[in-house]
């Protein structure tokens, strides 16, 4: 009987998780099939900030889970499953729902070359852990990609320029430049070198209070193009390592 009582506490352990930690990315989850939800009654905006809101809640799943030292290899797999709903299937689904539909088949095959790179992408980050250097990501971040093409939609109904021209094939570039960038082999700075418990310069508060102001005024235009910069600064840094000149056969020791 003792033994079985172990066995048995065993295996309840074992099927035991962390609350705290996957709470957020449940909500995460939930804001991505809401954003599922939203596109599909035609409401892209709030589709739009859902997938935001999303973003929001994934980046502080882990850091709730480091900070409580609640990590656990079911919440990694519940992270990923959970980014691949709000990053992967809902941006495709916004996209086309919202402007590609119009294209007809060239349009779904652009949403699907979107959401099997979000797949792809994630499943070569979770075997890529702790093999790489910490300080860079191989290729595009899947909730970057998916602010690209959310903050899009959002950016146009905010600002009232859904009645650009050619709207639909703008969305369908940078639909598909989301989706090759996500499994490109470019290198995109991870920030994990930003340290809240280290001592920084008091000039760097101010810039935060700068940062949140900005945000505040303008959601949409601050994020949409923080990250339109961000997704190409992998790129340029690629092309500035291509370009530097190296050391001549005559220099080298």
């Amino acid at each position: 009987m003792p033994q079985a009582d172990s066995r048995n506490k065993l295996t309840l352990r074992q099927q035991s998780i962390y609350l705290l930690p996957n709470l957020f990315t449940l909500a995460a989850l939930f804001a991505g099939f809401f954003a599922v939800v939203q596109a599909m009654n035609q409401r892209f905006e709030t589709a739009a900030v859902a997938v935001f809101i999303a973003m929001v809640l994934d980046g502080m799943d882990g850091r709730v889970a480091r900070m409580t030292h609640s990590q656990s290899a079911f919440g990694a797999e519940f992270d990923s499953l959970s980014d691949m709903v709000s990053f992967g299937v809902a941006p495709a689904l916004i996209a086309y729902e919202w402007m590609l539909r119009g294209l007809g088949k060239l349009g779904w095959m652009v949403a699907f070359i979107y959401c099997a790179g979000a797949a792809l992408r994630l499943a070569r980050f979770n075997t890529m852990i702790g093999v790489t250097d910490k300080r860079w990501f191989i290729g595009l971040p899947s909730p970057a990609a998916a602010a690209l093409v959310a903050g899009l939609v959002w950016i146009c109904h905010a600002y009232h320029y859904t009645d650009l021209p050619y709207l639909n094939w703008i969305t369908l570039g940078f639909t598909a430049f989301a989706g090759c960038s996500m499994v490109v082999n470019t290198r995109f700075w991870s920030f994990k070198e930003l340290h809240i418990r280290r001592k920084v310069p008091f000039v760097a508060l101010l810039l935060v209070v700068l940062a949140i102001l900005l945000i505040v005024s303008e959601p949409p235009l601050v994020l949409f193009g923080f990250f339109v910069l961000y997704s190409l600064s992998g790129y340029v840094m690629a092309a500035l390592r291509y370009l530097r000149p190296g050391p001549s056969p005559t220099q080298m020791p």
